[in-house]
């Protein structure tokens, strides 16, 4: 027989969740509440037994997996009333709640492959914890709950995923968009699997330890299925389900049969509870509101006014990249993830070339799981680890978006601070390989939008050494565009005696090409692959056009800095920018739009892309839509008459 300790803690769910109602109602509550009225005893039957050094992810339903997990009933109440004394100070609500090893996340199918990643890194610090996932059958329509579930059986990762059948994606009847058996999904990938529901909740209780026992003993991670129904409306919307249904349903939950039979005990409860919650209610009204001053920590970082020469390295940027690596592995919280890494290949571009052979335990060879290899590196970050996710070709990057847009570059700052992501993204862009089409693009547009996460573009003029010793100490996000052309050639190569090279002393230096012994009359603007372009056109543009160029080059492109770039405008009165990206919505149009903002001269503007073409892979055809250095001559005298 289930214990009243038990049954007291279930109830405590369920009068939190009603409050919610109630106060949404009265108009206390803001945006959304997704209720578990129904499902109370899958919270307390997985998050209820963990121990202190385990771990929940949640989804948009995850009130009663809080407070099994955490008792933590002022502060979730707090946080949905949108008060300061929230647990994320009222910034998350509903769906996205931290609080000692608690995450949450909205967006379905993502949680997944991150609460892998934390899971790796509890194995690697063989610190014994066990982590549950909670997914809803509707989640099970996501392609990363499956790359996932290839990964943690391939990996032996300790998760406890806990799928809480409802019948329903949101309004949606599981006949209608669920093929197949449940359980044979995860069995399909070698997973142990169990079956339980919340009508008979001590059962539950009895598989839900089983399974989390077998999970730690072993090493491995299992799947549960727990059948259940939520009494409520998905939301506090419309229900369009059969009332008939929801009825029957009704009679057979536990609690409901407990208020029949047990009804002197019942009333007792839920008067002490609701006491208590209401108690709580009113002092929270009481709380202060969340500042924008203490929402925004974001800080601006002085550009510096010191700059140094830039010396040439004998060495290929590949080289560079991969020693760096060799070097910072050394410390046991960096890792490197990515397809086709392993020793002897070393990855498509050879950067991690020896690293597994070196770095057993640090290095992980992902199968093509973009989604998953992006969402293990989030939770690993999470988890204390420094990850390295490289993506082989920067054309695959979209496949990895959710995880960064919704879940890299939020969790700190959605959080309300309680957690950092330092986790690194290195992929490589760029054309002139003949690769074609899907293995050719240069996609920095849709990278330097991102909010709280940093773009860093590598070029051939500087030690990518530089670059990555800033970007190892972040502790954000951080996207690394390497172009591909530019692997294996050395560092300011046989630069041009007419022209100085030269540095700031940024984290994410500006390169500054200027003139010997003259003024400039014309800047040009550019980062990544077409820097090497300028830097071996120099002289050409000057016999060619009449024009002197001075070339700044960024490292920062997602917010690049402009104190030396106004400085060049201000003398030379004309701006070029050049990217190989195509023009439209990318970083000339952000160079630009800065300039006209921030200049009080008149400023004369000509922006180079490629063509707004699939990149094609015969040459003749590359070498036309991609720019180059005939098409930018072609421009400069167009534009300025020379």
């Amino acid at each position: 027989m289930i214990n009243h300790s038990l049954i007291k803690k279930a109830l405590t769910i369920r009068a939190v969740e009603n409050k919610f109602l109630e106060l949404f109602s009265l108009g206390k509550l803001n945006g959304t509440v997704h209720t578990c009225v129904g499902q109370e005893f899958s919270a307390l039957a997985f998050a209820g037994q963990l121990e202190k050094r385990d771990f929940v992810f949640s989804n948009h339903r995850c009130h009663g997996h809080y407070l099994a997990f955490t008792n933590d009933k002022r502060g979730l109440l707090a946080e949905l009333m949108g008060k300061a004394s929230g647990t994320c100070g009222g910034v998350g609500s509903s769906q996205h709640l931290c609080n000692n090893n608690f995450f949450s996340n909205g967006i379905q199918g993502g949680i997944v492959p991150v609460a892998a990643g934390y899971a790796l890194s509890n194995k690697l610090k063989k610190n014994g914890a066990v982590g549950v996932v909670y997914i809803g059958d509707g989640t099970l329509g996501e392609g990363a709950v499956y790359e996932t579930f290839n990964i943690v059986s391939k990996w032996e990762i300790p998760l406890v995923i806990v799928c809480e059948n409802n019948f329903y994606a949101q309004s949606t009847p599981q006949s209608v968009n669920l093929a197949g058996d449940i359980l044979s999904r995860a069995e399909a990938f070698g997973i142990k699997t169990f079956k339980g529901d919340t009508w008979n909740p001590d059962n539950l209780m009895g598989i839900a330890n089983e399974a989390i026992q077998f999970s730690r003993e072993n090493t491995k991670p299992v799947f549960v299925l727990v059948e259940t129904y939520r009494l409520n409306p998905h939301s506090k919307g419309d229900d369009d389900r059969n009332p008939q249904e929801i009825a029957d349903y009704g009679q057979r939950d536990f609690l409901n049969i407990f208020k029949e039979t047990e009804p002197i005990y019942y009333n007792n409860y839920q008067e002490e509870i609701d006491a208590e919650v209401n108690l709580l209610v009113s002092e929270i009204e009481k709380d202060g509101e969340l500042l924008i001053s203490e929402y925004d920590q974001s800080h601006e970082q002085k550009e510096s006014n010191d700059w140094v020469s830039i010396e040439s390295i004998n060495q290929r940027q590949v080289e560079l990249i991969n020693a760096f690596f060799k070097a910072k592995m050394q410390d046991e919280t960096r890792v490197f993830l990515g397809e086709d890494i392993l020793s002897p290949y070393g990855g498509a571009f050879k950067v991690a070339r020896d690293l597994s052979d070196l770095f057993p335990e640090q290095v992980f060879s992902t199968p093509i799981s973009e989604a998953a290899l992006m969402g293990i590196s989030n939770g690993m970050a999470l988890n204390g680890m420094k990850p390295y996710a490289e993506i082989m070709f920067g054309d695959f990057i979209l496949l990895a978006m959710d995880q960064i847009v919704n879940h890299a570059a939020k969790f700190h700052h959605m959080y309300n601070g309680k957690a950092n992501c330092p986790v690194v993204v290195r992929t490589a862009m760029g054309g002139h390989r003949g690769y074609g089409p899907t293995h050719s693009q240069s996609l920095e547009k849709f990278l330097i939008g991102i909010d709280q996460v940093k773009t860093v573009s590598l070029n051939t003029l500087l030690d990518p050494t530089i670059i990555y010793d800033s970007v190892n100490k972040e502790m954000h996000p951080v996207v690394v565009v390497e172009n591909k052309i530019d692997y294996g050639k050395r560092i300011l190569a046989k630069p041009s005696p007419y022209f100085s090279f030269t540095r700031s002393l940024d984290p994410y230096p500006v390169i500054r090409i200027s003139p010997l012994n003259t003024k400039p009359n014309v800047t040009i603007v550019c980062h990544g692959g077409v820097a090497d372009m300028l830097f071996q056109g120099l002289e050409r543009i000057f016999k060619e056009t009449d024009l002197i160029p001075e070339v700044i080059v960024h490292t920062l492109i997602s917010k690049p800095q402009m104190t030396v770039l106004l400085d060049s405008v201000s003398i030379t009165s004309k701006l070029l920018t050049i990217e190989e990206s195509s023009a439209t919505g990318g970083y000339g149009n952000e160079i630009i739009s800065n300039v006209s903002l921030m200049s009080e001269n008149k400023i004369s503007f000509k922006r180079i892309g490629s063509m707004p073409l699939p990149i094609p892979s015969v040459r003749s055809l590359e070498e036309m839509v991609l720019p180059n250095l005939d098409l930018l001559i072609n421009q400069l005298r167009g534009v300025w008459n020379v």
